[in-house]
């Protein structure tokens, strides 16, 4: 896809607040007929402007586990390093979430895990062993201010 237009920028915003709105209500919202607004998101999905949809569970309860922290030097930070150390990190649900970081080091994970003890595991069985990993510094998250 060339250039994202206003009314492509007016549907990625809405997505972003709720990414199972209807149709028919995201086309309202932006200003659209279904089908366009349906023509427009099918784009830019198949041109991997949206490159998928999930869902934030919250981790506020304690027994939903532990959430670490992570940073994460790779060796090397060419585009092929980069891609290869990603599409390892989907593989694993208990990376919620990570950052491409300018500064110290190169990537932040947040990571949601059972406990401790599973962490210890999870660090040296999938974390050290990810593609091109050369240090991981840990923390551990005490408090939360999550919004809903």
């Amino acid at each position: 896809m060339a250039a994202l237009d206003e009314a492509d920028r007016r549907i990625l915003r809405q997505l972003r607040l709720n990414a199972r709105i209807t149709n028919s209500a995201l086309a309202a919202e932006v200003g659209l007929s279904p089908s366009a607004c349906l023509r427009r998101v099918k784009l830019l999905e198949q041109t991997g402007v949206i490159r998928g949809y999930t869902a934030i569970v919250s981790g506020a309860l304690p027994e939903e586990g532990t959430i670490a922290i992570v940073q994460v030097e790779l060796e090397r930070q060419t585009e092929e390093f980069l891609a290869r150390f990603e599409n390892a990190l989907r593989r694993h649900p208990e990376i919620q979430q990570w950052y491409l970081m300018t500064g110290a080091g190169d990537y932040i994970l947040h990571v949601q895990i059972a406990g401790i003890e599973e962490y210890g595991t999870f660090h040296r069985d999938i974390l050290s062993r990810l593609p091109g990993v050369s240090r991981i510094t840990s923390s551990f998250a005490m408090r939360s201010n999550r919004r809903a």
